[in-house]
Order: C-alpha cells, then sequence, then structure tokens
C-alpha cells in the first residue's frame, strides 16, 4: 500500500491497525476514524490481540488518539 498518508489511512478504515505512540508503547484496534491532524479513533470491535509482542496493547474501548502522540500506523 503506498499513496499520500490520509489517502493510506481512507483505505485502511474499518481495518485492524497498530499505532506506536511518542512513548515507546503501542495499541491495536480497528481504525474508526481520523483527521487532517492525524488524530486517530480505534474501536475494540474486533481488534487483533498478539500477547507474544511486547510493549503492544489491545484496546477495550473506543480510543481517540492526539496526532501529536503518533510516531507511525502500520496497517
Amino acid at each position: 500500500m503506498s499513496g499520500r498518508p490520509l489517502d493510506v489511512l481512507e483505505d485502511s478504515l474499518d481495518e485492524p491497525v497498530t499505532v506506536s505512540l511518542k512513548d515507546g508503547t503501542a495499541v491495536t484496534g480497528l481504525l474508526a476514524g481520523y483527521d487532517q491532524h492525524m488524530n486517530i479513533v480505534l474501536d475494540a470491535e474486533s481488534a487483533p490481540g498478539d500477547a507474544d509482542e511486547l510493549a503492544v496493547e489491545s484496546i477495550e474501548d473506543t480510543t481517540i488518539i492526539r496526532g501529536d502522540n503518533v510516531v507511525s500506523i502500520t496497517v
């Protein structure tokens, strides 16, 4: 998948993603929404769980992540 960042996010709506944060943690969930500032909305429904990966947490509810805290988003 390649293209402009917002186009990649648009193509990834309702797909499981992993969001890496500035503090070194990462969260996984279903990409429910985003905006031009890369604020991310993750939904817990159908969120992937990977217990083998350290510092990756699956969210338990709908979560909004401020774009200033996002380092990367992996689809």
